[in-house]
């Protein structure tokens, strides 16, 4: 008979385990780059669509403003965007790439390549992970959000 509660059975250590494998291997592929992990999650959405606001990348990234802000710094600093005030809102903040966060697109664009290489999965097998994991976590969402409004025992 097999243990239910045995660690090696478990989705949320084996989602765990995956997560901090498949960030390890992300950081030596941009250390390269010069940025962490989390920086280059700020890139990917600025790269997607440039000049968005604070709050567009705060719901991109399911970040708060407190953990946004400190990363908007860093990279700020380094040079890779700038942060532009609204003319029209003064309280409204957009961040912008700047030529050097635009051109390090370029230097990224292997990134997911050198994953599946690091990986031993093609890209499309990465990309059907991907679409479970989505599915996975927009489940867990959805149920979490129905039953927090349901009383406890």
């Amino acid at each position: 008979m097999t243990n239910p509660l045995a660690l090696d059975h478990q989705v949320c250590f084996a989602l765990y385990s995956a997560s901090r494998a498949t960030t390890a291997a992300y950081r030596a592929m941009l250390d390269d780059l010069g940025i962490t992990y989390p920086q280059y999650l700020v890139l990917l959405t600025l790269w997607e669509r440039d000049g968005r606001g604070v709050r567009d990348i705060c719901e991109a990234l399911d970040l708060d403003t407190g953990t946004l802000s400190p990363l908007l710094k860093r990279l700020e600093g380094s040079g890779l965007i700038e942060r532009r005030r609204l003319s029209t809102d003064e309280r409204r903040v957009e961040i912008h790439l700047t030529e050097a966060g635009a051109t390090l697109r370029s230097k990224a664009e292997d990134i997911p390549a050198r994953l599946a290489e690091a990986t031993g999965l093609s890209l499309s097998e990465l990309g059907e992970l991907r679409e479970v994991l989505v599915r996975l976590g927009k489940t867990l969402q959805s149920s979490n959000a129905h039953s927090d409004g349901k009383k406890k025992p």
